[in-house]
Formats: structure tokens, sequence, C-alpha cells
């Protein structure tokens, strides 16, 4: 290559090229001194800018080189493709020439060139007085605009958030009434309704709703054992134990005969209440009479009633419910061989401290945990987070985080991400209302990894978790 230029100026000293080049600058400038009037302003312009690369070429193949110096060569190739980028990336000038344009007065002939003077840039410039086109650059949303957009999206449609409350309480005052007039030895409390689209931590759609049923106990024959206590070693749930028997014999409560091995068995109860949804409600008559088809889920394991509606398809599931020394007890055993525990709930906990918390401080609480309910719902593999652990998540870090204005919202999102990556490296998420329980011991290894996997990738930026 060094050759390669070594020849080529060597040809251009001996052949006169220079004087050559000389008088091309001099037509150049005639060219351009004209220009406007044959091309309009537009087209002066961008034939300004192709002459001055094409002079710049012309410039560095006459001017000397060091042989020996291929940087200076290579740097010369290197601006000559730049020139030559800037006469392809010019826009082209319009085809039609303006009736303005010619109006213009003419530019005075540029003074030729000088032999050995280098060319002056501002003499092969735009004309003054040339409009000048400024491209607006494209508004980049930050975090903190796109989360409050995405939040704004999740908003459930008026009549659904309307319709499935009286639907679902519909339902529930038909079920009350079966269950007095069945069963009326148990003494089952009022029915009431619970779930998401009631507690406002996570509105997101309106297609499933819980049915919480009382089981009234007497404290006199009943007490509490925890499950950390038990052969399951789990503190999370616990054991309703039949106390008394020598005083007050099986038969004194009505619930005795869903004892065994004396303990109430939250296992026994549901398949008594599973026969009765399925094989004793008339729930044709019913959804007739509501104006909408009801079908109970017959292989579920849970109590759940599958409801169609023209506006609305709901999904209804039915907890028993204990409430004794200050904790709140579902009929949800774990899967397995022990059928007599009781699962500790901390839904209502959850939702009353969080409100409790953004009415303190006028914080953003609940809008960030609707946004990442949001999250987890959309991505397959988030859906276990979804709910209790990023609500204990949020609770966490509002102990250490004390800023949680919706300006702060982008800033509080991402440690969320942050914090819930750093639990599914320990495996490890213990409850805001009991440090003992571990709210990741139900899930498997592989989902664990996948979870860490996705939020992990999702802290640099966290704009793919709302798309």
């Amino acid at each position: 290559m060094a050759a390669f230029w070594h020849q080529r100026g060597r040809r251009q000293e001996n052949g006169g090229l220079g004087s050559v080049i000389d008088g091309l600058g001099s037509v150049f400038d005639v060219l351009l001194a004209n220009a406007r009037l044959v091309l309009g302003v537009s087209g002066a312009a961008v034939l300004a800018i192709a002459t001055l690369a094409v002079k710049r070429l012309i410039d560095r193949a006459t001017s000397p080189r060091d042989e020996g110096d291929p940087k200076a060569e290579q740097k010369s190739l290197e601006e000559s493709w730049q020139n030559l980028a800037l006469i392809k990336t010019t826009p082209k000038p319009p085809t039609k020439q303006r009736r303005e344009d010619l109006s213009e007065p003419l530019l005075s002939p540029a003074r030729p060139l000088v032999p050995g003077e280098a060319p002056d840039p501002r003499g092969c410039s735009a004309p003054l007085g040339a409009p000048q086109v400024k491209s607006s650059p494209l508004r980049c949303l930050t975090l903190q605009e796109k989360l409050l957009s995405h939040s704004s999206q999740l908003a459930v449609p008026e009549i659904q958030v309307s319709l499935v409350p009286q639907l679902a309480r519909s339902i529930c005052s038909q079920l009350q009434n079966f269950l007095r007039s069945k069963c009326p030895e148990l003494p089952f409390g009022r029915l009431f309704l619970s779930g998401a689209l009631l507690d406002g931590l996570e509105v997101l759609a309106a297609d499933h709703i819980h049915l919480m049923l009382p089981v009234v106990l007497d404290a006199g024959l009943w007490s509490l054992i925890s499950g950390e206590d038990t052969v399951v070693r789990n503190p999370q749930y616990w054991m309703i134990k039949r106390i008394d028997l020598g005083y007050f014999p099986r038969g004194c409560s009505p619930w005795d005969k869903f004892i065994v091995g004396r303990y109430l068995s939250s296992n026994v109860l549901n398949e008594t209440l599973h026969k009765l949804l399925v094989a004793s409600i008339n729930w044709p008559a019913i959804g007739g009479l509501l104006g909408c088809a009801i079908h109970p889920v017959v292989a579920s394991r849970e109590l759940k009633l599958e409801v169609k509606h023209d506006q609305v398809e709901l999904s209804i599931t039915l907890f028993p419910v204990v409430e004794m020394e200050d904790k709140v007890l579902l009929a949800v055993p774990p899967e397995g061989l022990v059928e007599n525990l009781w699962l500790e709930s901390f839904d209502r906990a959850e939702v009353s401290r969080v409100k409790e918390l953004d009415a303190g401080d006028s914080g953003a609480r609940q809008l960030c945990l609707r946004i990442l309910n949001g999250v987890c719902r959309s991505q397959p593999s988030l859906h276990k987070l979804g709910g209790s652990p990023v609500t204990h998540v949020v609770l966490h870090l509002s102990d250490t985080a004390s800023d949680w204005a919706e300006e702060s919202l982008a800033d509080r999102f991402q440690q969320v991400l942050e914090e819930l990556v750093a639990y599914l490296e320990k495996g490890v998420l213990p409850s805001y209302f009991n440090p003992k329980i571990n709210l990741f011991s139900g899930l498997l290894e592989e989902e664990i990894d996948e979870m860490g996997f996705v939020l992990y990738r999702a802290m640099s930026e966290p704009e793919v978790l709302l798309k």
C-alpha cells in the first residue's frame, strides 16, 4: 500500500497535475457562486457540501506523505470514507424549483485560490439566509414515565368492577341460605368476599374472587398447635386440637364429626363441602335466576365454581376459615399424607399494613404492587411471585427505604427487583409477620432458578418487564 501511494504522488508531481487542480478549484468556485440561481437554496447547500468533500479528496491526493508512515495512509483513507459518507447521507434537493429562490440575489464569484493555499471551508458553506432544517429528536420515556403509563393500562373496565362483586354477592347469598337449610347444626358464620379485586392491591383482572366461609369454634374446646412443633416442622401451618375430652366428650362440639386423631381435619371438612357443592346444590336453577351459568369444578382439590356471564367469566374459590388467637387459618392443607393442617393467611394483615404505611407518608406502595403483580401475571415464569411474596418484599423494603413518594416510583421499583433477586439467590424469603416462615418453601429449585434468571436480566433494563 505504501508503494502505491508513493508512485501515485510521483505521477502527480511529474505530470503537472497541480495546475489542473487549481483550474478545477476556480471552476468549482464559479459554480458555487451561481448555484442558487440554477438549483435553488437547498440545491446550492447540497452542491457546496459535495464540492467541499471533493476538494478535500483532491487536496489529500496531492499533498506529500511520509513514505514510511502507514498510519498516515490509513488515516487518509478513513477520512476519505468519511467524506464519501457525507456526500451519500446529504439529503437530495427538491427537483422542483421554488419561486422565492429565483428572487434571491446572486452570489458574487468567489476569489480564486492561490496555488498552494488551502481552501477556506467557510467559502463552501451554505449561503446566508438559507433555511435551516432542525430535526427534532424522538423523546425517550424515562422508567418513571413508563411505569406510570403501564399502571394506567392495568385498570379493569368499570362494568366488570361493578358487575363481579354484585354477581359474587348474589351467589354468596344463595350459598349461605343453602348451608343454613342443609346443615343447620353447623355454626357457619356469615360468608364474605375477599381477594385482589376488593383489597385494592392488584387490580389486574376481574376474573377471580375468594369466598370466605367462617367456621365458628368454641375457644374452650379447641386450641392451636404450631406446625413447627409437629412432624411437618413448618411454622406456616397450624393444627386445631380438640381439648378436655374428659370433661367435654365427643359430640359436645358440632365440629367433632370432622375430627381425625383429636385434630380438626381441614381435609375432611373440604371433602364434605365439595360433595355439597357438586351434588346437592341446584346450580342451573341459581344460575338461571342470576342470569349466568354456574358450574362447580369437580376435579379440583379446591372448592371452586366457574361462572359465565354475558360480560364476564368469573372463578370463585370457597375457603373455610378459622379465626383463633389472632390467627387467620385457611382449610388449605399441603399435598401429602398430613390432612389436619391449616394454613395461616396474612392477606388481611398485608393489606392493612400497606394501606397504613401509604396513608402515613402519602406513598406509592399500592401503585408499585399493582405494577409488580401485573408483571408477574404477564410473565409465566413469575406467576408464583405475585401476591404475597412481592407484598412482603415491599413491606421489608419499607423498613429501610423511607422515600415512597410517587416521584420515587422508578427507584423503588428497581430496588424491589434487586431485593427479589437477592432473596431468590438465598432461596429464602422470610415473612414480614413471622420471620420463621419461608415464603419460598413451596417452590421447586428449578422454579427459583428460572425466576432469578429472569429478574437478574431485568435489573439492568427493567423496561423489558413492562412489554
